[in-house]
């Protein structure tokens, strides 16, 4: 014979409410898992879709094929953003926790196989948190994946599977307009009337200038630039600018062949010239930018300057 609390505790458990008798820990842990993991991928996956750019840099850094960057970095900020936003809500928290496990899961195992040639690298999913390749970098990861799982597995089953879907389809197109809205902003924006030049005004306003941002330190910056001092440049002009450690610019320009004087007014180029992350480049033609430069593994950047008309 069923008991009248058989009978009350059995709707609950059909409409998947949490159980009565869960310990109050294991709800404490749940909502503090799911908050923490939706801070996580909401500011990583959000900085991608607004950054995809930048981003997409990065992760060429990282070894991504150059070709496939820029997708990645909108398919990972899609995913990400979506991730955060499912692992809030009640309902969809598991399906968004177990998509933060898959996401972590496969960055670990694409760390773990290109280990030795990106130990030491920059691998941050946004750029004010500062973390480098090494094993610090498995412990914080293996941390985010024990906090998926607490959020999966002491959470409800989930429900409205047609709801999650129309949310995934608003963040993608919300990552759509936002790289759209940056592309546009890019193109055509103004640059400083002048930059100091040895001390003396420099014009930016007349011409095609190739403003080279660079590292004197990076190695993919100073490959750059030995391409870039062997091109047969039609009538345009180069004008380098050191990111950090302007007293060794000179030295750089020497070594890597690159014929052009360097300003130190890197401040004053980086937000008009819509600098992302080092190396880079902003093609300018009468003081406007025409295109913002962050590919340069061949056959870039040569050909984007052959297109914009600034090489023969």
């Amino acid at each position: 014979m069923r008991t009248m609390t058989d009978s009350m505790a059995q709707p609950t458990e059909e409409a998947g409410l949490p159980s009565l008798e869960r310990p109050g820990w294991k709800t404490f842990a749940n909502w503090g898992s799911a908050i923490l993991l939706a801070l996580i991928f909401l500011a990583s996956g959000i900085w991608k879709i607004n950054d995809a750019q930048a981003a997409a840099a990065r992760m060429t850094q990282a070894l991504v094929p150059q070709a496939l960057s820029l997708p990645a970095a909108l398919l990972f900020g899609i995913a990400e953003t979506l991730a955060g936003a499912l692992v809030l809500v009640p309902r969809f928290r598991r399906w968004g926790a177990w998509l933060c496990a898959l996401l972590l899961l496969a960055f670990m195992a694409y760390v773990g196989a290109q280990y030795q040639a990106l130990l030491g690298v920059d691998c941050t999913c946004f750029p004010w948190v500062k973390r480098v390749v090494g094993p610090g970098f498995f412990v914080g990861d293996g941390v985010m994946l024990l906090l998926a799982v607490a959020a999966a597995i002491w959470s409800r089953p989930p429900s409205s599977f047609r709801s999650a879907v129309l949310v995934a389809g608003a963040v993608t197109v919300f990552a759509l307009v936002s790289y759209g809205v940056a592309a546009v902003r890019q193109t055509g924006a103004q640059a400083p009337d002048s930059v100091l030049v040895d001390g003396k005004p420099y014009s930016l306003q007349q011409g095609k200038i190739l403003v080279f941002f660079f590292h004197p330190a990076c190695m993919h910056c100073y490959d750059v630039a030995q391409r870039l001092s062997k091109y047969n440049w039609n009538g345009a002009r180069t004008l380098a600018v050191p990111v950090e450690q302007p007293e060794y610019a000179a030295g750089f320009l020497s070594d890597t062949g690159l014929k052009a004087p360097f300003t130190t007014d890197f401040e004053k180029l980086r937000g008009p010239l819509g600098y992302k992350t080092y190396p880079a480049a902003a093609a300018l033609e009468n003081g406007r930018v025409k295109e913002v430069l962050l590919q340069f593994d061949p056959p870039e950047p040569e050909a984007a300057l052959k297109r914009l008309g600034f090489v023969q």
